[in-house]
């Protein structure tokens, strides 16, 4: 026997009970499915908020990219507050904020008070997207860490879908008519006030699984730490040795610091740039316009409001299915492969759709061969990402640095994903009142440079351990 396999067996441990660790995984990913929810409800609510308010563009947007700036301030404090209160914990005040969020947003009594439950609703998806993670991976036995761990992305598309499905369901309810009344409110208050029963079962589902072993030492409850180990890799494995490990995994962790991406040329050191590069390109390809105004796009173009809900819907749906292709193939043939194939599709997807909108309307609709054209390229165009950006930027971001900076370096290339997430967002509106077709004609431009980009910075991580990073 290796000595390895005599530390504490964990490698090679599989659960005596594995729907259990599913369940656990599939619980905490829950917050993933919040994240996805909350993201793209207000799909629905866009052209509803602009007539209950009568405001502009400008202002529009401003009240839907505003939850970005919770999201950026719950990431950044969300590993902080799991490590001073715990995995668990950290859950449970995610599904309170969740479901205040919901609440407020349903019930607002002025414009600004609902932007204040939009920026709420943010800081529960900036916790969301990395405590659910992190709990996974502490809590996954080492045999099904990979698998389990793509719960997380898997509950974010499914949740997107979820949302403009219960969308389009409450727009039949009343009619068509987003501002029409559903249970004694308007048919969009409803849309924002559904996400109470998921928040819930998050918040109820946190009680029914354990903290993180990882949390459990840190805290000195190794006696709680071994029972847990025990659950999800089995109590055949040396439980003794597998804390030990843990232990001095822990103890050897070099706690990286914002000092330590200095150098270089510009500031940060080279390899921090292409981090921020690929969180940068994988929003400036404009992603976020399907899922935050794609009802609003296409009633732009003179699609009915009801069929506007149901093409969102469909959109969400091959977002799905190209996040299972990723899935599949991003240890098969690599990431930047992946990344390729990926931005070439989304160019041709994104220039038709340019094309397609530079045709004038008639009697408010795209002529019907643009109009197809513009529908199914908006369809490409989001399969072509999910199966390549949508996945493959994350895996690049947790194994492309070196161990000595890797969180640090993670943490502002998630930063500035957020932030061009919230520069696409808040600048969408006035951009599509000025030129459509221009609009998505910067779009295409975005996707094309990054296929540059990737062929001259970006190397490949397949196949490679995290200590072999530079």
């Amino acid at each position: 026997m290796t000595s390895t396999a005599q530390e504490s067996g964990a490698r090679a441990a599989h659960p005596d009970h594995l729907g259990h660790v599913i369940f656990i995984a599939a619980a905490a990913a829950m917050g993933g499915f919040l994240f996805g929810y909350d993201s793209a409800v207000i799909n629905g609510a866009v052209e509803a908020i602009r007539s209950r308010y009568d405001i502009g563009s400008g202002t529009l947007a401003q009240v839907i990219a505003v939850a970005l700036i919770g999201c950026a301030i719950g990431a950044a404090t969300a590993g902080r507050i799991a490590d001073r209160i715990g995995r668990i914990r950290c859950m449970q005040i995610a599904a309170v904020l969740f479901t205040v969020s919901a609440v407020g947003s349903a019930l607002p009594f002025a414009l600004y008070d609902l932007a204040f439950w939009r920026i709420i609703g943010g800081f529960a998806i900036g916790m969301a997207s990395v405590i659910g993670p992190a709990y996974i991976a502490e809590v996954a036995p080492p045999a099904y860490r990979g698998r389990l761990g793509s719960f997380q992305q898997a509950a974010i598309v499914v949740g997107i879908a979820i949302s403009q499905l219960v969308n389009w369901g409450i727009l039949n309810a009343a009619g068509g008519d987003q501002r029409g009344k559903v249970m004694g409110l308007e048919a969009w208050q409803v849309m924002l006030g559904v996400m109470v029963v998921p928040a819930v079962l998050y918040g109820l589902l946190s009680f029914a699984i354990p903290e993180s072993p990882r949390y459990l030492i840190s805290a000195g409850k190794d006696v709680r730490a071994r029972e847990v180990l025990a659950e999800v890799e089995g109590d055949h494995i040396d439980l003794d040795a597998r804390v030990a490990e843990i232990e001095l995994a822990m103890r050897r962790e070099h706690k990286s610091t914002f000092k330590d991406l200095l150098g270089g040329t510009f500031f940060f050191k080279p390899i921090v740039w292409v981090g921020i590069g690929l969180s940068v390109f994988q929003q400036f390809v404009g992603i976020n316009v399907a899922f935050y105004y794609s009802s609003t796009l296409w009633q732009s173009v003179g699609v009915d409001p009801s069929e506007s809900f149901f093409y969102s819907f469909t959109t969400s749906i091959i977002n799905i299915i190209g996040t299972v292709i990723a899935m599949i193939f991003v240890d098969r043939v690599g990431r930047r492969p992946l990344a390729l194939i990926g931005s070439v599709g989304m160019v041709v997807g994104l220039a038709l759709e340019a094309w397609a909108f530079s045709y004038h309307l008639v009697d408010g609709k795209l002529p019907a061969t643009q109009g197809w054209v513009a529908l199914i390229a908006a369809h490409v165009f989001v399969l072509f990402f999910a199966l390549s950006w949508g996945v493959v930027v994350w895996v690049f971001l947790g194994e492309m640095f070196p161990n000595k900076i890797r969180a640090a370096a993670l943490g502002v290339a998630a930063s500035a994903q957020w932030i061009a997430n919230w520069a696409i967002t808040a600048s969408f509106p006035s951009l599509s009142d000025w030129n459509l077709s221009a609009t998505y004609v910067i779009y295409t431009v975005m996707a094309a440079l990054s296929i540059p980009f990737v062929l001259k910075f970006v190397k490949e991580t397949k196949g490679k351990s995290l200590e072999e990073m530079g």
